[in-house]
């Protein structure tokens, strides 16, 4: 399982896996990937390229929440926090020709490589996931209503053209052990009898 800087490993991995892939002999254009907060879009900091903005995150319901990992003192720590990472890919263009052309290339490049694995998922941040975990990256559905609503949030005048992902399933480990260790007190009762 990850530790708690998976969130921010699985946005710039996604970041990061766009960018090894693109060429720009394809685009005519030199384009910039990053990942934003709010404040970016009002700030308008891309004219050409693709952005990932984070906007939701979920507990993941539909699996059982994955027993804790045995640390390196064998100690079982507490169960992981499955979660899914809901966020927007918004393509910047000067024109529509970009924007549509850079739409359909982000599309297919995600749905191309939808499993990121170990590898990418550290290569900004060393050690944040095992060797053996992957993070799947797929298609969201997300009303339009609920789309201009972010859009209203983030308080930008212009709508660009943006696609909803999700990325399933991110466990969190944890670093709480289940048990105490020998010796340490547990609790403490003090119990008194009253008569009635």
């Amino acid at each position: 399982m990850a530790d708690f800087r998976a969130l921010k490993s699985v946005s710039e991995a996604v970041i990061n896996m766009l960018h090894i892939n693109y060429d720009s002999n394809d685009f005519n254009n030199n384009l910039e990937f990053k990942v934003f907060t709010s404040k970016d879009f009002t700030a308008n900091t891309i004219t050409n390229g693709v952005s990932l903005f984070p906007y939701r995150i979920y507990v993941d319901g539909s699996r059982r929440t994955p027993p804790g990992r045995i640390d390196e003192d064998g100690r079982v720590l507490q169960s992981g926090l499955p979660v899914d990472l809901h966020f927007l890919v918004t393509v910047w263009g000067q024109d529509a020709s970009l924007q549509n052309t850079l739409a359909g290339w982000v599309m297919r490049t995600l749905e191309d490589n939808p499993i990121l694995n170990s590898t990418i998922l550290n290569s900004n941040n060393p050690g944040v996931f095992n060797h053996d975990e992957t993070v799947q990256i797929c298609l969201a559905e997300l009303r339009t209503e609920d789309l201009f609503r972010i859009w209203d949030v983030l308080g930008v005048n212009i709508y660009q053209l943006s696609i909803p992902y999700v990325a399933r399933v991110i466990d969190i480990d944890s670093i709480q052990t289940t048990y105490v260790e020998e010796g340490e007190l547990v609790q403490e009762r003090n119990l008194k009898y009253f008569r009635v």
